[in-house]
């Protein structure tokens, strides 16, 4: 039995064409992380943010899956053990590439969060400012997005698995976000086979005990394959 967590960043999505912080021209460029990833933003202008993740959601709903995501469902399907997926990307491209344990630690574009119960819902492609809660139908919903200065979700869980990972690979991630940034040196400390997938070297490349560089749809089918014949 091996158990293998997998932390995945923008990069594995980029080949399916959502755009990551640094795209030049993308979403992004196109405004301050101040003023739609943050409490403090939404507080100040809901409309925009609200806005800024419809505009996601409609571009993730048209993307497709690429060979890395389809890669690590055949990696949980095939491998005789565990494999997590702890994911910062809020699409949902693991799950229909045919990952089903997965981890969304930064949130979902396709859930609904009230700001008052903590309840979630299935969100509509496009939300409205001030939608009613299902549950509790306070004017409270808003993008189940974990946003800068927020608790990323799941970090019991996440350090649990990370604890007992035989392996830990991080894909596509910059290892510049934290606590993210962190798990490659938690696994280390717990003994587990560190290895970097990615198109270039992270802030935390020197962690790696292993590192394969390029596009992620070639090097993740690869090394799945390299896993598997282990």
């Amino acid at each position: 039995m091996t158990n293998i967590v997998i932390l995945t960043g923008a990069g594995i999505s980029a080949e399916s064409g959502l755009g990551t912080f640094r795209d030049e021209g993308g979403l992004w460029a196109q405004h301050r992380i101040e003023d739609v990833a943050t409490p403090e933003g939404f507080a100040k202008d809901p409309q925009l943010v609200v806005n800024f993740y419809n505009e996601r959601r409609k571009q993730s709903v048209a993307a497709e899956p690429n060979a890395a995501h389809h890669a690590l469902a055949r990696l949980e399907s095939d491998l005789a053990g565990e494999v997590l997926v702890v994911t910062q990307n809020v699409d949902d491209l693991h799950e229909r590439g045919g990952s089903q344990n997965v981890l969304h630690m930064h949130g979902a574009l396709n859930s609904a969060l009230c700001a008052s119960c903590g309840h979630r819902w299935p969100a509509p492609l496009e939300m409205h400012v001030g939608e009613t809660c299902p549950s509790c139908e306070a004017p409270a919903a808003r993008p189940d997005i974990v946003w800068f200065g927020e608790i990323p979700h799941y970090m019991d869980q996440i350090e649990a698995a990370i604890a007992r990972a035989d392996v830990f690979a991080a894909i596509g991630t910059s290892g510049n976000v934290y606590p993210a940034a962190g798990f490659v040196q938690f696994a280390r400390s717990t003994g587990a086979h560190t290895v970097e997938l990615n198109l270039d070297p992270s802030e935390t490349v020197s962690m790696f005990a292993e590192t394969r560089f390029g596009p992620a749809s070639q090097t993740v089918p690869l090394w799945v394959d390299d896993m598997l014949a282990k």
